[in-house]
């Protein structure tokens, strides 16, 4: 009897070679040549705007200027996260985005309450007289 025959009569499955060297060939999105050129295009684009916005002064208030910095900055998470992270409703069963959400709910809670902190530190901290912010380096 051999022992492939042997270990199968056992219960056990006789090893099976596979040529799979560790390649994942399931349902997992790759991205081809074409959408990792479109995602750094895209990235390129959505870098170079503020940068330009910035360093042209093209904006009067900077209130305005930082608004359009940061929704350029939120398009271009979305961006990154299609493009190269290959992140979309269907992906692994869900899971993705689940975990999207939990990372928003975190970055959102560290965010407004980092914010909160620094306004009311600001607000209650003492203020200083003219003598001694004379002696501030």
């Amino acid at each position: 009897m051999s022992a492939a025959h042997h270990d199968h009569a056992n219960g056990v499955e006789p090893h099976v070679h596979s040529h799979d060297h560790g390649h994942d060939h399931g349902d997992a999105p790759h991205g081809s040549f074409k959408s990792y050129m479109i995602g750094f295009v895209l990235s390129v684009i959505l870098t170079a705007i503020p940068f330009w916005l910035v360093m042209g002064e093209v904006l009067p208030n900077p209130k305005t200027t930082t608004l359009i910095i940061l929704a350029f900055g939120a398009v271009q998470v979305l961006v990154h996260m299609v493009y190269f992270l290959h992140m979309n409703t269907s992906s692994e069963g869900g899971w993705n985005m689940l975990a999207l959400i939990f990372t928003l709910v975190l970055v959102v809670i560290t965010f407004s309450g980092s914010l909160w902190v620094m306004y009311h530190m600001n607000v209650n901290m003492m203020p200083m007289s003219p003598h001694e912010m004379r002696n501030v380096p």
